[in-house]
């Protein structure tokens, strides 16, 4: 439920991205623009990351994700509203409110649901719903726009969520309160989770003691110079397709889900590869780190290919490389937080995580937007592969070994 949940996340994000080259001649946008409206809707989620984990802590998955999809599909209708460059904005700034409850809420339900040697296969399914999503919206909002209009695009995510959340409402619970759970599930469940580091039971650690650990800051490093690759991809491709390789909106719904379907394949490959090897006996430090170092090189070799090529299917095989990459590594790196905390702490750690990727992503995009206006998509490119192995290293750095928190660890 969790995945369908982030399937429509990401068709309501991708909507404005889809439709950037008619959205942008209609409204007179430049590169730079474009780079504040998106930079706008990364302003509310980086905000919201920074208080949802702590907001979902607080009311529980439940409550929280009946919260923040409420916000994002009301927000998501009312782009159909936008009249001009500031409302549309302003629209975008509340659909990051809602959208960033998402990935916290995720997190802590698999948290709650899963022993940690199945987690990063969990996530990989939860997180699978955001290349799903991608996959998925091309081809839907221009077949949409095409023959509607743009303005009605953007009501298929907003009633997805609508009738979704009718679901959730009735059927979601926690391990604790589901009622159609055996004790023999329940005692797995719990099995998985106890450690010796825990906090006790249901005592959250002060937010700002979060800090003190170094789990938290390998965290932050990694997400700050990775995530603004994801957003370049999920923000700019359409824009990318059309200005650089000369595509119509047709053939970007007919072509631009194909990175897409590559980081899904990441993803889940990513997940299943770490805890198959932690079944084996693998620690979960060897094991994430096996998969996280290659994923982090990878994305250098997908830059080359883009930068090197002059067709269009070259360059769609080298996106969609670094499309792979990247989810293989972000899916491990979302299980940190659960990796490292109990899981009355997931909530906020992982929203601290957001609100770094946040920051980073904003600073990105208004950078993209410069240089493309004054040069071209090629520095850019090679901005991003250069962060993934300089992410990879800080990581290492930090971390040292992945591992459960002690109460005075620094």
């Amino acid at each position: 439920m969790i995945c369908l949940v982030t399937i429509i996340n990401y068709i309501d994000r991708q909507t404005l991205s889809v439709l950037a080259p008619t959205i942008r001649e209609q409204f007179g946008m430049s590169n730079a623009s474009y780079s504040r409206v998106v930079t706008t809707f990364l302003l509310g989620y980086t905000i919201s990351q920074a208080l949802s984990g702590k907001v979902l802590d607080r009311i529980g998955t439940r409550a929280g994700f009946l919260l923040f999809v409420s916000v994002w599909t009301v927000a998501s209708m009312l782009h159909a509203a936008a009249r001009n460059v500031a409302q549309l904005s302003a629209f975008r700034f509340v659909l990051g409110i809602g959208e960033a409850g998402n990935w916290p809420g995720a997190a802590k339900a698999v948290a709650e649901w899963f022993p940690i040697r199945e987690r990063a296969f969990a996530m990989s399914i939860f997180n699978g719903g955001s290349t799903i999503g991608a996959v998925v919206a091309p081809p839907v909002i221009a077949y949409v726009a095409l023959h509607y209009g743009w303005r009605y695009a953007f009501f298929i995510g907003g009633s997805l969520s609508l009738v979704l959340m009718t679901l959730w409402f009735f059927f979601f619970r926690t391990p604790s309160e589901h009622p159609r759970l055996s004790a023999q599930e329940r005692a797995y469940i719990a099995a998985g989770q106890v450690e010796s580091g825990d906090a006790p039971t249901g005592a959250r650690r002060p937010w700002l003691s979060l800090f003190r650990h170094r789990q938290v800051w390998a965290v932050i490093a990694a997400r700050f110079f990775t995530d603004p690759i994801w957003w370049f991809l999920i923000s700019w491709l359409p824009n990318y397709l059309k200005s650089e390789r000369g595509f119509g909106l047709a053939q970007i719904g007919l072509l631009a889900w194909i990175p897409f379907l590559f980081a899904d394949v990441g993803n889940l490959s990513g997940g299943a590869a770490s805890s198959l090897l932690i079944r084996r006996g693998w620690s979960v430090d060897a094991a994430r780190k096996a998969v996280l170092l290659p994923s982090a090189l990878l994305i250098p070799l997908g830059v080359v290919t883009i930068l090197y090529t002059h067709t269009d299917a070259m360059a769609i095989a080298g996106i969609s490389l670094v499309a792979f990459a990247f989810q293989s590594w972000i899916v491990n790196i979302h299980t940190i937080p659960s990796d490292t905390f109990p899981k009355q702490d997931v909530g906020s750690v992982f929203g601290i995580g957001g609100t770094a990727a946040g920051i980073a992503s904003m600073l990105f995009t208004l950078l993209v937007g410069w240089v493309v206006d004054r040069f071209s998509y090629g520095p850019v490119y090679v901005m991003v592969g250069a962060m993934a192995p300089l992410a990879a290293v800080l990581f290492l750095l930090i971390m040292r070994r992945i591992e459960r928190v002690r109460e005075h660890a620094i």
